[in-house]
C-alpha cells in the first residue's frame, strides 16, 4: 500500500506549477479568487476565448501552492474519463484514477476548461463536490471520496460563443461562485503584449488598437474577435523578424474567418494602424 502511495505522490509532482506565471491582474480577481479557496467554493470562469482564463487559474495554483490539474472538455469526455477505470495490467486487473480523482485524492486543483464541451451527464457526476457535501462517489469501486480543504473545483467556459443546446444547466450553475473576464484594458493588455511578446511598448500598442478594431467587427459577420493570446503570437512573430503585416495576417486575420470580405476589412485595419 505505501508502494502505491509513494507512485501517487511522484504523479502528483507533474501537476505542481513551479515557476510564477505570468498574470497582470484587471480587478479584484485574485483576492475573489482566494476568498474562494478559503471558503471551500467552486469557481466559474466566464470569458472569451484567449482573455487569460487559463493563465489565471495557472497564476492562482502557484500563488496557493496547490498542484493544478486541468482537463480539456470534449464532448466525448465521460464520467469514466474523469473519475477513473479498471484496466488490465497483466494478468491483474488495476484501479486508474481520472484527472478529478486524483485532484480530489492529493487536495489538487482540478479545472475543467470549456466545460460546456462536456456530455451533460458528465457534468452531473461533480455535483456532489459543489455543494457541502464535497464528495466525489467512484461507482465502479462502491466508494466515496470526501475532499480535503485544499481541494477546489474550477471550471471555464465561453458564454458568447455557446448555443442553447451547449450551455450549463442552473442546477450546475448555481453551484459555483463565477469571475466574469474580458479582454483587458488597452493600457493593461498592451502592457501584457509587451511582456508576453517580448516587443517594445509602441510595438504591443499598435497590435492592440488593431484587436480593438477588429473587434468592433463582431455582430457585423465576425464571431469572435482578436484575443489577447492572438495579439501575444503576432508579437512573438514580431520579435523573430517577421514584419509586422506579415505577423499580423498570420496571427490576427487568418485564424479568426475564412470570409475573404471579413480579411479584407482586417488588412485595412492593420494598414491604418501599421
Amino acid at each position: 500500500m505505501s508502494q502505491v502511495k509513494t507512485k501517487n505522490e511522484r504523479a502528483i509532482e507533474e501537476y505542481v506549477v513551479a515557476d510564477e506565471p505570468y498574470y497582470l491582474a484587471v480587478g479584484q480577481e485574485i483576492e475573489l479568487f482566494e476568498a474562494a479557496h478559503a471558503a471551500r467554493l467552486p469557481v466559474m470562469l466566464k470569458g472569451p476565448t484567449g482573455c487569460g482564463k487559463t493563465r489565471f487559474v495557472e497564476h492562482m495554483a502557484w500563488r496557493l501552492r496547490r498542484p493544478l490539474i486541468t482537463v480539456a472538455c470534449h464532448e466525448d469526455l465521460s464520467a469514466t474519463d474523469l473519475v477513473g477505470r479498471f484496466l488490465l495490467e497483466g494478468e491483474e486487473t488495476i484501479w486508474h484514477d481520472g484527472p478529478l480523482t486524483s485532484a480530489v485524492r492529493h487536495g489538487a486543483i482540478c479545472y475543467l476548461d470549456e466545460v460546456v464541451e462536456a456530455r451533460k451527464d458528465t457534468v452531473v457526476i461533480i455535483h456532489p463536490l459543489t455543494d457541502d457535501r464535497r464528495r466525489l462517489p467512484i461507482e465502479k469501486r462502491g466508494t466515496i471520496l470526501d475532499a480535503p480543504d485544499d481541494f477546489m473545483l474550477v471550471v471555464s467556459y465561453n458564454p458568447g460563443y455557446q448555443s442553447i443546446l451547449k450551455d450549463l444547466k442552473q442546477s450546475t450553475r448555481q453551484r459555483f461562485v463565477a469571475l466574469g473576464f474580458d479582454y483587458p484594458p488597452a493600457e493593461l493588455e498592451a502592457e501584457i503584449v509587451a511582456r508576453e511578446g517580448g516587443i517594445d511598448e509602441a510595438a504591443a500598442r499598435d497590435l492592440v488598437l488593431i484587436g480593438h478594431k477588429v473587434r468592433n467587427l463582431r455582430g457585423h459577420g465576425l464571431e469572435e474577435g482578436v484575443s489577447t493570446r492572438l495579439l501575444i503570437y503576432a508579437a512573438q512573430m514580431i520579435a523573430r523578424g517577421i514584419s509586422p503585416t506579415a505577423a499580423a495576417e498570420v496571427a490576427l486575420c487568418s485564424p479568426i474567418t475564412d470570409d475573404r470580405e471579413l480579411q479584407r476589412s482586417i488588412r485595412e485595419i492593420v494598414t491604418t494602424v501599421i
